[in-house]
C-alpha cells in the first residue's frame, strides 16, 4: 500500500452550504468510482488477506463463519 500522505489544509474557509455541496459531489464521486471499480478493488483486498494469512479470507471474497457463532 502507498504510504499515506498529510493533508495540508488551505488557508481559507468555505460556507456550510457550500462544505456540503463538496462533500455531497466527493461522496458521490468515490460511490460511482466504487461501483466502476469493484471487482478490482476486491480483488486487491483479497490479494492482501491472503499474503497476511487471514484465516477468515476465502476465495468467493466472503467471511467463513466460524463453528462457535
Amino acid at each position: 500500500m502507498p504510504p499515506k500522505r498529510s493533508v495540508q489544509l488551505p488557508d481559507y474557509a468555505v460556507s456550510d452550504e457550500a462544505a456540503a455541496y463538496i462533500a455531497d459531489a466527493l461522496m458521490e464521486l468515490a460511490l460511482q468510482f466504487e461501483s466502476a471499480h469493484l471487482a478490482q478493488i476486491r480483488r486487491y483486498h483479497q490479494s492482501i488477506a491472503r499474503e497476511a494469512g487471514d484465516p477468515q479470507s476465502s476465495p468467493s471474497g466472503k467471511r467463513r463463519r466460524s463453528k462457535s457463532a
